[in-house]
């Protein structure tokens, strides 16, 4: 029970640090910005939003992170499955 409550949550992490990685604008590496004809197109500003998606892309990382260490553990710990290749064990025949 407890490995599908944290593999539900760690999805969870999995899409808002997608989200919140796509939101981000770019660093501005584009040909315009080359030849100095690129301005700042961001809603908040040109600082103000890139703080705030910054620690939120940086408090998911290390969600990210803990989680998949996090399923590791406790899937290593589980019953074992039918991918996973672990069989019952047979007992030896009576004599």
């Amino acid at each position: 029970m407890l490995y599908y409550l944290t593999a539900t949550i760690y999805v969870l992490v999995c899409f808002l640090l997608m989200l919140v990685i796509l939101l981000q604008q770019g660093k501005g590496g584009d040909i315009a910005n080359a030849f100095g004809g690129g301005t700042s197109q961001a809603a908040f500003g040109a600082r103000a939003g890139a703080t705030v998606l910054s620690r939120a892309t940086t408090v998911c990382a290390i969600l990210f992170l803990l989680g998949a260490l996090v399923v590791g553990v406790i899937g290593q710990r589980g019953p074992g499955s039918v991918v996973g290749g672990r069989t019952p064990q047979r007992q030896a025949p009576a004599r």
